[in-house]
């Protein structure tokens, strides 16, 4: 058969490319892939980084090539075909990666070579040997044989375990619905809303208004609709995805969540760490599990002032006490009161398109680069685009693919993935391109895609991440763009740029009215400016809320004692919330980041990092935003390193000191004094 997967001579095929041939591919390349390892330990008795690490960097970029259509297409298009093809070849991926992790004579003859390496060596080749050692013991490569098998074992559960939580929580909303005959129990929300919402009913031939759990859906009746009813009930079906109390049993995420845990804990106590939360962190920043929780406590310390007073003001402002189905809609109308904006006049000034150009306009301005739309790159759905990046030079240097409406069966929130990574060995060459995906409103009939300002900060975000991936200058995969670098310090390149969001110079090129043509307006933007920190500190809270739920989980487990999720939660909230929650909340069914995703006991790599990012965009502040030195000096030092450089030296390179929290806590009118 002709794969169209096992052809990594240019962009993906997805036009070729279908479920069946998922299985194959991957089969083909595992088998390929073993035996080549084979021969090059076989016929390396003195291994060099040449002749050992560079084709192994090789395979795993191969195997990165193939893999990442199957990983991206069942996120997006969520056909069960897709779902199927992917479950089926997990198994095999992940054995296989346990498997080469787990190789002894492979660990050794890394060890070989790193002995080898001298000062003269690259600070990248030094840097993806280390790495690479440190991920052997992470596996268990010094395990007796039966534990180094449970360890496979244990990889393999959790895989599928994780894939089954993503699949419910996905299932959970792509099934609920809510269907409205009586317009006066829609009073208060926005007429694309509305447009949207009568769509989907005519589309299933019905009367009325049908409304889904997409996140635009939800978000715009949170803030929006008059009835709190209403609201309640948006709020207990996204509160109870992924739970018992959602409309099938079959969706539900507590057996996997207490799986999860258990399973994660027996694999970091087999490679010697009391928990798992003591094995995350030996790939960030962030030294010991103390050091975590009292930056989460410090935080909310600090914050929780702040927090007490603006509650304080907006149930005033209300005249009741809020649940928290109430606090998104006053904290709006509050906005349109004391500040006179809001997120529907904003959204008016920011079509879709115009955001992403002056999104451009932003990379153009700080590092000299050009993108650029193709047409004849193959995409897999109609709203997918291509772009390719050019350097001062005028060289095409990568490319990324934007996928950024939601749709049914599409996974819900707003990602970056790598496509292909960048490398440069051997005489082949590969230019980096990635994956942008988000869930803004769809098009409406008129072609326009219309973003609250909370949407723009959200493609800002993801925007950064994709600068960091496509701006790289390692030519190693395992350490060029995202990877190799610590979990909590990789979001320090989005949450940096969501601060030109704010930044007037920057949002008068990313807007513009659909009928005047105007951009934003500097008195509409300077309402907006002085709005921001409005909730700033409940909003600081529910993250460190989060962060704590997610570490203490990981960090508090024992199995002869099974912490419950749901207490631990209510221990939490306890210690830094303010509100008071129903008890149908389900928070953790649905907490698809830390149980699906890559935050496992590092959900607070989103303070850790905002914290790097705020001091550094205070350096562009003192400089001026757009100081041409300082934003070199940013993409030299951070962006373009990958993970070949500690973090922390790095940052240091570019800020001349280490960072500060003050930086942060005054961006969110917190004092700092």
């Amino acid at each position: 058969m002709n794969n169209p997967l096992l052809d990594t001579s240019s962009l993906p095929r997805f036009a070729d490319i279908r479920p069946d041939h998922v299985l194959p591919a991957i089969e083909t390349l595992i088998s390929k892939h073993r035996d080549k390892l084979d021969m090059l330990l076989n016929a390396n008795s003195d291994p060099s980084f040449e002749s050992l690490v560079v084709p192994v960097e090789l395979m795993e970029h191969e195997l990165g090539r193939v893999w990442s259509p199957i990983i991206h297409l069942q996120s997006v298009l969520g056909s069960s075909d897709w779902r199927e093809a992917y479950n089926q070849a997990l198994p095999l991926l992940t054995e296989h990666g346990t498997e080469i992790s787990q190789n002894a004579r492979l660990q050794n003859a890394y060890a070989g070579v790193g002995a080898s390496l001298t000062d003269d060596d690259s600070e990248s080749h030094r840097s993806a040997v280390e790495h690479a050692l440190r991920d052997f013991h992470l596996a268990g490569v010094d395990l007796p044989e039966a534990d180094k098998q449970r360890f496979k074992n244990i990889m393999q559960e959790l895989a599928a375990t994780q894939a089954c939580f993503e699949h419910n929580v996905q299932d959970a909303m792509d099934a609920w619905f809510l269907r409205i005959v009586d317009q006066n129990e829609l009073s208060g929300l926005p007429k694309q809303a509305m447009d949207r919402a009568a769509e989907n009913a005519r589309a299933k031939k019905l009367d009325g208004w049908l409304w889904t759990l997409n996140y635009p859906t939800y978000d715009v009746i949170m803030k929006h609709a008059h009835d709190r009813r209403l609201r309640e009930k948006l709020y207990r079906a996204w509160t109870t995805r992924g739970s018992e109390l959602c409309s099938n049993p079959e969706w539900d995420n507590s057996a996997n969540i207490d799986k999860i845990l258990a399973l994660r804990h027996e694999a970091a106590n087999l490679v010697g760490f009391d928990t798992y939360a003591d094995y995350s962190l030996a790939t960030k920043m962030a030294g010991s599990v103390e050091d975590v929780l009292g930056f989460l406590r410090r935080l909310a310390a600090r914050s929780r002032s702040a927090a007490e007073h603006e509650l304080a003001e907006l149930q005033e402002f209300a005249g009741m006490q809020l649940e928290p189905w109430d606090i998104t809609f006053w904290l709006e109308k509050y906005k349109q009161a004391r500040f006179s904006v809001s997120n529907e006049e904003l959204r008016q000034y920011f079509p879709s398109r115009t955001v992403i150009n002056g999104l451009f306009a932003l990379a153009a301005k700080l590092y000299g680069v050009e993108f650029v739309e193709l047409d004849d790159v193959e995409v897999w759905h109609k709203d997918a685009r291509y772009f390719a990046i050019r350097n001062e030079a005028d060289e095409v240097i990568g490319g990324f693919y934007a996928d950024i409406y939601a749709r049914n069966g599409k996974r819900n929130g707003a990602w970056i993935d790598e496509c292909i990574g960048r490398q440069n060995l051997n005489g082949q060459t590969s230019l980096p391109v990635g994956y942008l995906v988000c869930n803004f409103p769809p098009v409406d009939k008129d072609g326009l895609s219309l973003l609250t300002h909370d949407d723009v900060v959200t493609l800002f975000h993801e925007f950064g991440h994709m600068l960091h991936h496509l701006l790289t200058r390692i030519d190693l995969p395992s350490i060029s763009g995202i990877n190799g670098v610590p979990w909590d310090a990789v979001e320090l390149p989005s949450q940096f740029m969501e601060n030109f969001a704010w930044s007037y110079e920057v949002l008068r090129k990313c807007s513009a009215h659909p009928e005047t043509g105007e951009p934003l307006p500097r008195g509409l933007f300077d309402k907006l400016e002085q709005s921001r920190n409005a909730g700033a500190g409940l909003a600081m809270l529910r993250q460190l809320e989060l962060g704590l739920f997610d570490f203490r989980l990981h960090a508090e487990y024992s199995p002869d004692d099974p912490v419950s999720p749901l207490n631990m939660l209510e221990s939490v909230r306890a210690e830094v919330s303010l509100l008071t929650h129903p008890e149908y909340n389900r928070l953790p069914h649905a907490f698809s980041h830390i149980f699906a995703g890559g935050y496992a006991a590092g959900y607070y790599s989103y303070k850790w990092a905002e914290v790097l990012a705020a001091d550094a965009f205070a350096a562009f502040k003192e400089a001026g935003i757009f100081d041409p030195e300082t934003a070199q000096r940013f993409r030299r030092e951070i962006l373009e390193v990958g993970g070949s450089r500690d973090i922390m030296d790095a940052y240091i390179a570019f800020r001349g000191r280490p960072p500060t929290t003050d930086a942060l806590l005054r961006q969110n009118g917190i004092q700092t004094g």
